[in-house]
């Protein structure tokens, strides 16, 4: 069975921002380990902190994900 689905990308956008995680994770009011654990793609922020994400890194929705196979 091909199972599709999506990871995100928030390290790269950070990256190409310039933001660091501690800047994130102080804006969310979450630890610097949460921040990390989604940047490794080990767990995910709920949809309500995405669309947090998005207005703090200024960027598209879409823009934080990538789908993969």
């Amino acid at each position: 069975m091909n199972k599709t689905g999506y990871k995100n990308k928030i390290r790269v956008v950070l990256a190409d921002k310039m933001i660091t995680k501690t800047y994130l994770a102080e804006k969310l009011e979450v630890s610097n380990m949460t921040i990390s654990r989604w940047c490794a793609n080990t767990t995910q922020p709920s949809a309500i902190q995405l669309l947090e994400i998005s207005k703090i890194l200024d960027c598209k929705l879409d823009d934080l994900f990538e789908p993969f196979n």
